[in-house]
């Protein structure tokens, strides 16, 4: 009995064990089908996705990524590209401007800058005019322009003596229409005088009292972005105009705004500039401004005796944004920044950190110096052997050449040319 009981016991523990391993076993190879069934799911899945996203150009193959980062890394390498070898110089900081403005305008009479108008942001533009003195180095007087002139992009230029003349401009804040309005300022009185306006609108058109007449040339036209070839003149003394229509003179080479416009010993030079420009997004009621294609340029041009263009050597690169970025010292014009060509890989905006100078007796370009940092749309001056700069749109750091902070700093450095 004892010994029938023992192999009953056996034998019902065997079958228990068999059964438990039975069920183990199949528990195990259900698990193991749903993860190998899940698992190809998912690569299906994924492999279709990744072809889809692939085909949509969302996701590139490891070859095209690893050269998409590597392009992306020599972009940044080559941010700093437009840079020019030049020497240091010794800057110093001087009183700040009460406002800072971006594409605003200024002329020097003796020892009194006069700037005028100008953005602070793309939606909030200047209309007064800021008066800094050389000689005690001090923002002193601050004066309303007339409501119907232009916010920037003017034309500006003085006789050197009492009268400024203001030229066309674009009317309001982001990328608004221009107008014709012009206008004259006596700097004694502080009053404000309207002239005949321009035959037509113009942003940021080459302006310059050359031989008794105000010359007004190139710029854009009124849709902010076809180069203008025009180049009108009208009689000028002591802050009136002395005809009753803008004269037709030779067209310039090449249009667009944005130049330096000089007159010395006679000849009248313009220099850089660019073709094209930002222009109203179609259908804004703001007039958003939209990215359009540029081209900058470092032609320099000059009309003499012949009334006829002369090509001569371009600058160091390619410069534009520098109508009001330059002065005369000695025998030679200086050119403060402005903006070059857009980088080839990001299209972005590179603006310029150097001091140019032209040697008007040899028409040889020179690079004298760097700026504290890239900037554009500087307002210059010079006096007493100081060379001063202030306003514009800086870059984003010694690394990053494109432009970020609309400023009002003031910097002067003493030359030695």
């Amino acid at each position: 009995m004892s010994r029938f009981l023992h192999k009953h016991n056996i034998s019902s523990s065997s079958k228990k064990l068999v059964f438990f391993i039975s069920i183990t076993t199949l528990l195990s190879v259900a698990v193991i089908a749903n993860c190998l069934w899940f698992s190809s799911s998912s690569i299906i899945k994924t492999t279709t996705t990744y072809w889809v996203l692939q085909k949509k150009g969302i996701i590139h193959t490891n070859a095209t990524k690893l050269s998409h980062l590597r392009s992306k890394k020599e972009s940044v390498i080559s941010a700093t590209f437009a840079d020019l070898d030049a020497p240091d110089l010794p800057w110093e900081i001087m009183p700040e401007a009460p406002v800072p403005r971006l594409d605003g305008a200024s002329v020097q009479i003796n020892n009194l800058l006069y700037v005028f108008a100008g953005y602070a942001s793309l939606d909030h533009v200047h209309s007064h005019v800021n008066v800094f003195n050389f000689t005690d180095n001090k923002w002193t007087e601050r004066f309303d322009m007339p409501k119907e002139m232009a916010h920037s992009h003017l034309g500006v230029v003085t006789d050197g003596n009492r009268y400024i003349y203001v030229v066309s401009g674009q009317y309001g804040p982001q990328c608004r229409a221009p107008i014709a309005r012009s206008f004259v300022l006596d700097t004694e009185t502080k009053k404000w005088s309207t002239i005949i306006p321009l035959p037509f609108p113009r942003y940021a058109p080459a302006t310059q009292i050359w031989r008794g007449r105000l010359h007004v040339m190139g710029g854009s036209k009124e849709n902010r972005h076809t180069p203008g070839l025009d180049h009108w003149s009208i009689a000028v003394k002591d802050g009136k105009v002395l005809e009753k229509q803008w004269r037709n003179e030779v067209p310039i080479p090449r249009g667009g705004p944005h130049r330096a416009c000089v007159v010395f010993n006679d000849r009248l030079f313009v220099i850089g500039g660019q073709e094209g420009d930002f222009m109203a997004k179609p259908g804004s009621p703001i007039f958003k401004c939209s990215r359009r294609h540029e081209v900058v340029y470092n032609d320099v041009y000059m009309l003499d005796d012949e009334m006829k263009w002369k090509t001569l050597p371009p600058m160091p690169k390619p410069n534009s944004h520098i109508e009001c970025a330059w002065v005369i010292v000695n025998n030679s014009i200086i050119i403060t920044g402005g903006t070059t060509e857009k980088h080839p890989l990001t299209k972005r905006m590179i603006l310029v950190g150097e001091v140019f100078q032209f040697h008007l007796d040899s028409l040889t370009w020179s690079v004298i110096g760097k700026l504290p940092y890239r900037v554009k749309t500087t307002l210059a001056g010079f006096w007493n052997g100081y060379l001063y700069f202030t306003s514009g749109q800086r870059d984003r750091g010694p690394d990053n050449p494109q432009p970020r902070k609309v400023i009002g700093d003031m910097w002067r450095t003493k030359l030695s040319l």
